[in-house]
């Protein structure tokens, strides 16, 4: 069996790339380019066939000893057949295009793609916060909040790869819409928009905090980053802003704990970044929630890949089949 693998991290502004040693985990010839989404499914795949030939050139691997190509996709996909079939955010959203064909033409290799989050949750799992433990609950808390399972040491796919969609757990069951179609999604809550909303409400209220000073009273300008910064320097509005997201992400890991007792919780994405921050609010909720399983045995802890995670998770994806 071929030891190296390319991962690719398909997003609507950029696609990242890196070649990966998938017994050992490490990376080489990470590349990335602008997706130019808006040229159409057709030629973003072209882009990534160059981007390949880049990475192989960048990590001065062979192509021959290149066992194949994983890609991992922010949407809804067919993995059997390598199709997209709902990808929400990028133009035309990728309806039924064939991708690993289409890639496995232009790049000469064999393609698998799998969920980006998925992608993220196989690395940490192999590499990273999750290793040497059999079962795994992992988070990506971001512009969205995705999700994936490893149950009993295995990736659990359920129905066409869907399962693992923690971000969409019902947390309160008259909250507001979620863009999966649903009502009281915890990523209605404490998604990174989210928490820009509450930040930019306290603003518009006239409330007394540093977040209006920070973004120089430009509400386009608060992020999760800078409510986050808000919160770091004290500023109460924003940490009680995060104690909020906290609390309703630990609303939803309690009911995953009970369900499946994973051994480790693991969060990961852009919003995680905020550390304790948000894990302590969540840490808190499911110490109170959780009534049926010994929480002595549950660590909540942190990603520890960074941007690499859905690379090496996608590349060793790739090698499984």
């Amino acid at each position: 069996m071929k030891n190296y693998f390319i991962g690719i991290d398909l997003g609507g502004t950029n696609i990242k790339a890196a070649m990966v040693n998938i017994t050992t985990g490490d990376i080489s010839g990470t590349t990335s380019i602008p997706t130019h989404s808006r040229e159409g499914y057709d030629s973003v795949i072209a882009q990534m066939g160059v981007l390949v030939e880049r990475v192989i050139t960048a990590s001065k691997i062979t192509k021959s000893k290149v066992g194949g190509i994983g890609v991992g996709v922010p949407g809804v996909i067919d993995m059997d057949k390598g199709r997209t079939l709902f990808l929400p955010n990028l133009p035309g959203q990728w309806r039924n295009v064939a991708l690993a064909e289409k890639l496995s033409i232009h790049a000469k290799l064999p393609v698998r793609i799998i969920n980006d989050a998925r992608a993220m949750t196989l690395g940490e799992w192999q590499f990273g916060a999750g290793k040497g433990v059999d079962t795994v609950a992992c988070y990506t808390l971001g512009t969205g909040i995705g999700g994936g399972l490893i149950i009993n040491g295995r990736l659990h796919l359920g129905i066409g790869g869907a399962a693992g969609e923690l971000g969409h757990v019902i947390v309160d069951l008259y909250g507001p819409k979620c863009g999966c179609g649903s009502n009281g999604c915890m990523e209605a809550f404490a998604s990174g928009p989210a928490i820009a909303a509450m930040g930019m409400k306290a603003v518009a209220q006239g409330l007394t905090t540093r977040i209006a000073e920070l973004c120089e009273g430009d509400l386009n300008r608060i992020t999760p980053e800078l409510v986050c910064q808000a919160a770091i320097e004290g500023d109460s509005i924003a940490k009680d802003i995060y104690e909020q997201a906290g609390r309703y992400i630990g609303v939803g890991v309690a009911s995953i704990v009970t369900a499946i007792n994973p051994r480790r919780v693991i969060f990961g994405g852009g919003v995680a970044a905020a550390g304790e921050i948000i894990l302590d609010p969540i840490r808190r909720t499911v110490q109170s929630r959780v009534c049926l399983t010994d929480l002595k045995s549950i660590q909540v802890v942190l990603a520890e890949l960074g941007n690499t995670a859905g690379l090496v998770g996608a590349a060793f994806w790739a090698s499984q089949k």
